[in-house]
């Protein structure tokens, strides 16, 4: 669970922070913010961007809410469903992400103040929706001032796109070891040589490197720019963004769906199946983290039912696939994440507490865990003892298939390896989990050698 009070990952902004008191978000600004603030207000860009959906609403509240001395004010902004890194996001909405934050730029820039950071920390997701929650990343802006975030939004956004899109989709996991961003040297060397002949990508990564190296030097001079010149710099950057795509196909689970041994019939009883286990525990929640979720085909049967809903796969082009179907529908209620189960997003930053770990940042009320147990017990070598305590530990109640070593899909990793899972059958299965678990329900899935299970955390 978080922990409770100034949240660990806001200090580093001397103008304010996040704390929580009585299950309530709240951000203290500090005197030296209180004018910035105010002109974020009076100039009409809080509720402009509000408006267009790019930051979280906010509301003024008594100032003797504040959790330390030296508040000029209290605001308690709207808390997003669920907090999720850069890291786990896929192309799409890293690039979404991106946009965003230009259009932010840009905006501000019409209102007199400017973006001073463009940290990819800053925003998350609604569903499809990248919504900035740093309310003071504002300060005014003065003429003839570069824009200070120039150096961060290439690092966090623009360094990793073209890395993913040009190089390798995998490249965006640098970004869980290098949580200030990609250095634009290390890009630089990494990307292509044939992007020297694009102007974004030579101006924002080769040059600003070569730039980079020369600041190190103690060579580096800031020039100023005009207002008109900082609009022209927003203006390339997008167009630099929107030239970087990625097409989801080629990786191990991409086509899953289209490769299952399911037939239709079997598959269709398995949505049934699971959307009446979903029925019986809807009452009591109101979060799915769907595990090995694939493109979210299953995940939508729980967002049908009113439930925000997590759908976590592994495999970047999967995740994608759901990024784009999400954004279709506009949905607020189904957010796609990355997460490799096998080794799960850690506690990171300063002190391991500025970045959540995945368990941190549950339990969810219900967990799918469908046609994935096979992969991690025999995929992965973990004893189904360890795959329940784990569930135990991010759910209250599990919606978990066992396929059994009859099935082909098992079969077919069984071939390559020895068979040393003497304890990877329906009574291992079970044994194990009632550790942890209580069975509600046991559903054979007709067609299949498979089986549904529907299971409440003891305790």
């Amino acid at each position: 669970m978080i922990e409770r009070g100034r949240l660990p990952s806001s200090f580093r902004d001397p103008s304010g922070f996040v704390f929580e008191k009585d299950g309530v978000l709240y951000r203290q600004i500090q005197a030296e913010a209180d004018n910035d603030l105010k002109l974020l207000i009076e100039s009409g860009l809080q509720g402009e961007l509000v408006q267009a959906g790019l930051v979280v609403p906010f509301e003024q509240v008594d100032v003797s809410l504040a959790a330390e001395p030296g508040a000029a004010m209290v605001i308690q902004p709207q808390r997003v469903p669920f907090i999720s890194y850069p890291y786990e996001w896929s192309f799409g909405q890293l690039k979404a992400a991106a946009l965003a934050t230009l259009e932010i730029a840009r905006r501000s820039l019409e209102k007199g103040m400017i973006l001073k950071d463009a940290s990819a920390y800053n925003i998350q997701f609604v569903g499809h929706r990248p919504v900035l929650i740093d309310t003071l990343s504002f300060e005014p802006y003065q003429e003839g001032s570069p824009w200070n975030a120039y150096k961060q939004f290439c690092q966090h956004f623009l360094a990793p796109l073209a890395l993913m899109a040009l190089c390798d989709i995998r490249l965006g996991s640098l970004l869980e070891t290098h949580i200030d961003g990609i250095d634009v040297d290390l890009a630089s060397g990494l990307l292509p040589g044939k992007t020297k002949f694009s102007p974004g990508l030579l101006t924002h990564i080769h040059l600003h490197a070569k730039a980079a190296m020369g600041t190190a030097a103690g060579t580096d001079r800031k020039a100023n720019l005009s207002k008109l010149s900082l609009f022209a710099l927003l203006d390339n950057l997008k167009g630099t963004i929107n030239g970087l795509n990625w097409n989801p196909t080629g990786t191990e689970w991409g086509d899953y769906y289209d490769n299952t041994n399911y037939s239709e019939a079997s598959l269709q009883k398995k949505r049934e199946l699971v959307g009446q286990c979903l029925d019986r525990v809807r009452e009591s929640s109101r979060t799915c983290w769907d595990l090995g979720a694939n493109n979210g085909e299953f995940s939508r049967l729980a967002v049908e039912r009113g439930l925000f809903t997590i759908a976590w796969d592994i495999d970047p082009a999967a995740v994608e696939q759901a990024y784009r179907y999400v954004d279709k529908q506009k949905s607020e209620l189904l957010l796609p994440l990355k997460q490799d189960l096998r080794n799960p997003s850690p506690s990171l930053g300063w002190h391991l507490r500025e970045r959540y770990s995945l368990i941190q940042r549950g339990p969810a009320d219900v967990v799918l865990a469908l046609a994935l147990v096979h992969h991690i017990a025999i995929g992965n070598n973990t004893p189904l003892g360890k795959i329940a305590e784990f569930l135990a530990d991010v759910s209250r109640q599990v919606i978990i298939e066992f396929v059994p070593k009859e099935d082909s899909q098992v079969q077919r990793m069984l071939v390559a390896r020895k068979d040393i899972f003497a304890e990877y059958d329906e009574a291992g299965f079970e044994s194990a989990f009632a550790t942890k678990f209580e069975t509600v329900a046991k559903l054979p899935i007709e067609g299949t050698h498979r089986t549904l299970y529907l299971f409440a955390r003891r305790g």
